[in-house]
């Protein structure tokens, strides 16, 4: 049984959950051969049962339809490690401190890999006062443009979206910056440390 959820996932978290086949098929409104089918592989449960199925069993969909636990190994973030992701559809940038399984307007989305800057999305900082004022030489036109520019601290990221026929330019806190990254919306994702 490995179309959509394993039937050795569902035996083995409801044991472990030391729950009977007669008393998950009731949570679920289905009789307890139906459970017994899921377990054995003879059968799956219906798509409309995966969320119920996954809070009866106590874990994510995510968890019961990929047949594996997922255990957070991240113990302690290190905000260099952090991973953009952004929505081709709606443009959310979205940030994790680490691998994770992003997906918005319905698509799953890659973790963006960044490149070190080029000629044509050379990144130019100077301090003014406590802030980077950072540039970046790239036109802003409608189909063209910097999506956003991103710093990354020891405690965060701070991110800055941008617009076509704006600026390519933010503005950052200098304490604990670590690294810079850019996004053009028709090359990707660029990066560059900020030199100690």
């Amino acid at each position: 049984m490995n179309q959509y959820v394993t039937g050795a996932m569902i035996k083995r978290l409801r044991e472990g959950r030391s729950m009977t086949q007669a008393l998950l098929a009731e949570k679920l409104h289905v009789s307890d051969k139906a459970v017994s089918k899921w377990e054995t592989g003879r059968g799956y449960p219906d798509i409309s049962l995966i969320e119920p199925l996954s809070a009866a069993l106590g874990v994510s969909v995510l968890e019961l339809l990929s047949g594996t636990d997922v255990f957070n190994a991240n113990r302690a973030s290190n905000m260099l490690r952090s991973k953009l992701y952004v929505c081709p559809l709606c443009g959310n940038v979205i940030q994790s401190t680490g691998a994770a399984i992003i997906s918005c307007c319905g698509i799953a989305l890659p973790a963006l890999e960044a490149e070190p800057e080029d000629d044509a999305h050379h990144l130019r900082f100077e301090r003014v006062e406590d802030e980077y004022y950072v540039m970046i030489d790239h036109a802003m036109q409608r189909t063209h443009y910097i999506s956003f520019i991103a710093a990354v601290r020891d405690d965060g990221i701070a991110i800055r979206k941008l617009y076509p026929e704006g600026n390519a330019e933010a503005r950052f806190e200098i304490r604990n910056t670590r690294l810079l990254y850019w996004y053009c919306n028709q090359h990707g994702l660029f990066k560059a440390p900020i030199p100690r």
